[in-house]
């Protein structure tokens, strides 16, 4: 599956993660437990939700700012790690709680988390463009060399 496949299944999801329960059952197979400051808790507290792949089992993405990090250690604290790589999102400066936003504060955010996600895809799209560019050209130097 494509980087932007699966950015787009994320994000068809993640509009449910402003639940913290959610984020939390996301965690099922997290490597950290006990007497650990990475618990499954404290990471859906910070917003990550546990998105793990073969060979990276510890992949987390916030689902606010889309942020990824992975690499846990045992005494990494995961509010202070989100807030280091990302201290603008959304999530992280909301003053209340989720379940005291109003209508209009709620799509505000989702206003905002919808213009992170745009982004994203925008420049991992461009990014595979230039790829392609770059492949095409170096195809074209090779055939034009070997005339």
């Amino acid at each position: 599956m494509s980087s932007i496949a699966v950015l787009t299944s994320r994000y068809s999801s993640f509009d449910k993660m402003y639940c913290h329960d959610l984020r939390k059952q996301s965690f099922t197979d997290w490597p950290f437990r006990e007497e650990c400051h990475c618990t499954p808790e404290k990471m859906a507290k910070a917003g990550f939700v546990h998105c793990p792949s073969e060979n990276e089992p510890d992949v987390v993405c916030c689902f606010f700012c889309l942020i990824e990090l992975e690499g846990w250690e045992p005494d990494d604290d995961p509010w202070s790690e989100h807030a280091k790589r990302s201290p603008d999102c959304g999530f992280l400066t909301m003053k209340k709680d989720f379940t005291e936003l109003t209508v209009a504060q709620y799509y505000g955010m989702e206003k905002e988390r919808l213009k992170i996600y745009l982004r994203k895809v925008c420049h991992k799209k461009m990014a595979a463009m230039r790829d392609d560019i770059d492949h095409t050209l170096e195809r074209l130097k090779s055939q034009l060399d070997s005339i």
